[in-house]
């Protein structure tokens, strides 16, 4: 029987040849510039995402987990709020035809080692958020570089699952569509990372659940940043601040009444901040005496070892199991003020009726982030990984 869609799929394929030409043509001629790459042994590209400047540093920390490594963290520019990186290109850029071509013969050539964040693709998409790194790895591999992923959270955090295991679990107040829609890319990037054959790594501790065979990579933050020499609890009315940087995942619905109720009642001063810069949050934590975290995903990121090496309380709801997973990584009790929504006001009012226990939570927050977040940790993690050279792939040079 004659095959009746041969001709319009013929057709379509040169639509989409045609297309693609034309968008090319479209290009802009100058494409921006790549950084060099100095001649050391190893050579680590981290990207796209860079979540928090995570990307950055753990590039940062990978250059000092092994003599002769050079690392660079490649970003695709978000026109929101963008963290440092080596080497950055606005969406646009990276879904050129053009520059995608570029792109790969670069990282081919000058590359040694890839950490890919969030299974995005690192050579380039027809969709800067929407792709996975699906088509990159047989392009990586076959040009002999060592591949590496680590997930940031959302990636392959399965909203089922989630709702199964946390009970202010943010997953179950969405709209359906939206729900579906990360249900079905959390699944397929968990089971990504569960059949690659290299190293995976999970930013938070919580996320071993999903991916129990990877090794936790701490998120790091810059402690001197962050550190201050002003007092915590000394004010009559502590002064209360919460900033999450997406509040319906943090629970800042559950939490906002609880709060201002307190403040309405003379027991503390209530900041709710938003659309604060990066570069502006220290100052914010900095003159905060408590800073509430998050309430509804069950484990602590950036944003509470930033507070913790601000020398603040940290409150959160965090659950036992991860912070005895904490405890077994580290040696160390997790110094996050345990609260649910349900607890938070006898949690706030117990640490105004207790200054010197809430000033002893503070410090020793502080000591926690600066030995377990300062990128040390990270390191040692890494060093495997970066450690060892991988042999040439024939055809393919690797220069810089």
């Amino acid at each position: 029987m004659p095959d009746v869609k041969a001709p319009l799929r013929r057709i379509r394929g040169r639509a989409n040849r045609l297309g693609r030409r034309v968008a090319e043509l479209r290009e802009p001629v100058v494409l921006p510039s790549r950084p060099p790459m100095p001649d050391t042994p190893v050579r680590l590209l981290v990207g796209p995402a860079n979540f928090a400047g995570q990307g950055w540093a753990w590039a940062r920390a990978a250059e000092d987990a092994a003599p002769g490594v050079t690392a660079q963290a490649f970003a695709v520019l978000n026109d929101r709020i963008d963290f440092d990186a080596d080497y950055a290109v606005p969406r646009e850029t990276f879904l050129s035809p053009r520059w995608q071509r570029q792109q790969r013969t670069y990282v081919t050539r000058a590359y040694t080692h890839v950490l890919i964040e969030a299974a995005r693709p690192v050579l380039g998409a027809r969709d800067p958020w929407g792709d996975r790194c699906t088509g990159d790895l047989p392009i990586l591999r076959s040009a002999g570089l060592r591949v590496a992923m680590v997930s940031h959270g959302s990636d392959v955090r399965v909203p089922s699952d989630h709702i199964d295991r946390y009970p202010w679990s943010p997953f179950t107040d969405l709209p359906a569509a939206r729900l579906r829609s990360l249900q079905i890319n959390s699944t397929a990037n968990r089971d990504l990372m569960r059949a690659h054959d290299g190293p995976v790594y999970v930013s938070t501790p919580d996320l071993l659940d999903d991916l129990p065979d990877a090794a936790w990579l701490p998120v790091i933050v810059d402690v001197g940043r962050w550190a201050t020499g002003l007092p915590v609890m000394a004010r009559d009315r502590p002064v209360v601040a919460h900033a999450p940087s997406n509040s319906p995942m943090k629970g800042s619905d559950l939490v906002d009444p609880v709060v201002r109720a307190l403040a309405d009642r003379g027991v503390v001063e209530y900041r709710r901040v938003e659309g604060v810069s990066p570069a502006d949050m220290p100052a914010v934590y900095q003159d905060a005496d408590v800073v509430l975290d998050q309430f509804r995903l069950g484990s602590y990121g950036v944003a509470a070892c930033e507070a913790m090496a601000a020398g603040r309380v940290v409150v959160g709801h965090v659950t036992e199991e991860v912070r005895a997973r904490v405890r077994e990584y580290t040696g160390r009790e997790l110094p996050i003020v345990e609260s649910t929504p349900e607890t938070l006001e006898q949690v706030l009012r117990a640490l105004v009726a207790d200054r010197d226990a809430a000033a002893k939570h503070a410090a020793a927050g502080a000591d926690f982030a600066a030995e377990i977040h300062d990128g040390r940790r990270s390191a040692s993690v890494l060093a495997a990984f970066v450690g060892t050279v991988p042999e040439p792939a024939g055809s393919a040079p690797r220069r810089a």
